[in-house]
């Protein structure tokens, strides 16, 4: 009786458990960016056609925004490097030590997707550490290139 019972509750777990796999491999809404170990929130993300309207505005209302990658720059971005190397860490801190601990900084890097990227991860997180409130990821999940220069968005110089 209790080698049935054991066999019953293994089989309607096994069941739950990939009754759930399926239903979340199959799932049309997007995973949250913290189920993915990114240290960001969906709401820290930006769209980069939000970024791009916001470009349309006199330069005074531009957020700061920082290439902390190896890609071209966005239009009004300021080019740091890959901050993945410590002298582009250090220059990432130096461009953002006059800054307001409220300012709109937005980062990005563009040189692959996010999963594999090596700059976003520690700059987003050194730039929480020194205590910015609002710090945004430009949401480029693939790459500069598919997310933002082939929808036309302006490059620096454009």
């Amino acid at each position: 009786m209790k080698s049935k019972i054991r066999l019953i509750i293994c089989s309607l777990l096994i069941a739950a458990l990939w009754s759930c796999k399926v239903v979340a491999q199959t799932s049309p809404v997007a995973v949250p960016s913290v189920l993915n170990n990114y240290p960001w929130t969906d709401t820290e993300l930006m769209e980069p056609a939000d970024l791009a309207a916001s470009l349309k505005e006199a330069p005074a209302k531009w957020p700061a925004i920082l290439n902390i990658g190896a890609v071209e720059d966005v239009k009004g971005a300021k080019h740091i490097g890959a901050v993945g190397k410590e002298e582009n860490m250090k220059a990432l801190k130096s461009a953002v030590a006059a800054l307001k601990k409220n300012t709109v900084i937005i980062i990005y890097c563009g040189c692959c997707p996010f999963a594999k990227c090596p700059n976003i991860r520690p700059a987003f997180m050194e730039l929480k550490k020194m205590g910015f409130t609002h710090v945004k990821l430009l949401n480029l999940p693939v790459n500069l290139q598919t997310n933002w220069v082939a929808k036309g968005y302006p490059l620096a110089g454009s």
